[in-house]
């Protein structure tokens, strides 16, 4: 059980950072502030394979969206293959 709680704290975690970075790109903030770079770097392992997949759609990068979609499933897969 601590597992399955680790692993749904931890796709939290992650989609917060995920909606944090998809915000602070609305805003003019320089790509070398600590904190851009420190949401690039929990997020982009995240991020970059399912850019890979996934198509722009114009200018609209849906890539956030569907990274949050599979952190909110992922833990009740999870959840579902251990008990």
């Amino acid at each position: 059980m601590f597992l399955v709680n680790f692993i749904i704290t931890l796709a939290d975690i992650l989609s917060f950072a995920i909606i944090v970075r998809a915000v602070l790109t609305w805003f003019p903030i320089r790509p070398n502030n600590v904190v851009v770079v420190f949401l690039f770097y929990v997020t982009e392992p995240i991020l970059a394979p399912l850019r890979r997949v996934i198509p722009r759609l114009g200018m609209l990068d849906i890539t956030p969206l569907v990274a949050i979609v599979i952190l909110r499933f992922l833990p009740k897969l999870i959840f579902k293959l251990f008990t």
